[in-house]
């Protein structure tokens, strides 16, 4: 897009945005055009609490379609618009309402905390959600003596488990697929040929585990090693003194971190963790949901209801924290 056409494109959709009086919402992953467009930028949890608070009738929510869902679980009464109905999460793929229901049944009286990358119908059957920011602290607030059924993605789980020291939890077996494909060797490797440089790495990230494993082993300086969610990364960023940081997670990371701390060279540790379902939220797509509202996320009322139980409670618990994602 050359300069001209995206000023002209920039100032067509903030006009459409106030002729619906609509609010965008952009996750740190998508396409910066669409991040610099934005009203506001973040991660699951900041979003959410964004989205409950809103002032604007519309929300357009530049994202996949599970974020887009808790948008209106949120602010019912609003209409919420996404780029793409089709941008879905590979994650959220891996577990559905019934398989929930069933593995409860397994382990009765179990309190159920659901990863918010998750449909609205599996947050229903869920006691209380959680984002990479705060979900240390979700599993935290529950009385130890409680068994814990955590889902869907096992990175994620593994860090709470692992932090906590928690052995009455169990963890389902799904993973995102971008995240799943940074491995711990690959991650080794780049350490190796950058020993100086800081590490990034959401706990998502398969590497997760190995990265703790090589700083424990003394391979990685665990101060140089930190486990962050993507506002985690935002926040580290702008505190950094070294010279080059290597991040593990989705490459569109890395336009929050560049605008953070200009200073600092930001590199993906894995040039092809990228997320299709996130860039198919584009700028054309976007100036098309303004004009023509599409398109439109509904929730069943009674899905809707329950499910808002437990993102609020998710909302309830604390401010994001700096070592939990």
């Amino acid at each position: 897009m050359t300069d001209s056409r995206a000023d002209a494109w920039a100032d067509e959709v903030r006009a459409l945005a106030a002729q619906r009086d609509a609010v965008i919402l952009a996750h740190n992953y998508q396409l910066p055009e669409i991040q610099d467009i934005a009203d506001h930028v973040g991660d699951s949890l900041a979003l959410s609490r964004i989205a409950a608070t809103v002032e604007q009738s519309t929300i357009v929510f530049c994202g996949v379609h599970f974020m887009a869902e808790t948008a209106k679980i949120l602010s019912y009464d609003k209409t919420v618009l996404i780029p793409d109905e089709r941008a879905g999460c590979s994650l959220a793929d891996t577990i559905t309402a019934d398989q929930l229901r069933a593995w409860k049944d397994e382990h009765p009286g179990a309190v159920v905390v659901s990863y918010v990358n998750t449909t609205a119908a599996v947050k229903a059957e869920t006691d209380i959600c959680c984002t990479s920011s705060n979900a240390v602290d979700v599993v935290a607030s529950i009385p130890e003596d409680r068994p814990v059924l955590f889902c869907p993605d096992q990175f994620l789980g593994a860090h709470v488990q692992r932090s906590l020291q928690r052995e009455n939890m169990h963890i389902w077996l799904g993973e995102c697929h971008v995240h799943a494909g940074i491995n711990g060797a690959e991650l080794k490797a780049r350490v190796m040929a950058e020993p100086d440089a800081e590490l990034f790495i959401h706990p998502e990230c398969g590497c997760a585990t190995s990265a703790l494993y090589l700083a424990g082993a003394g391979v990685v300086p665990p101060e140089r090693t930190k486990i962050l969610s993507t506002a985690g990364m935002v926040e580290a960023a702008r505190a950094t003194t070294s010279r080059k940081v290597l991040v593990a997670t989705e490459t569109g990371m890395i336009h929050q971190l560049n605008k953070a701390n200009p200073l600092v060279i930001f590199e993906p540790v894995n040039r092809a963790a990228i997320c299709k379902y996130m860039k198919m939220i584009t700028p054309d797509k976007l100036l098309r949901s303004l004009r023509d509202g599409t398109d439109e996320v509904t929730v069943p009322i009674e899905i809707a209801e329950r499910a808002r139980l437990s993102v609020e409670r998710m909302i309830a618990i604390g401010q994001p924290s700096r070592t939990g994602e």
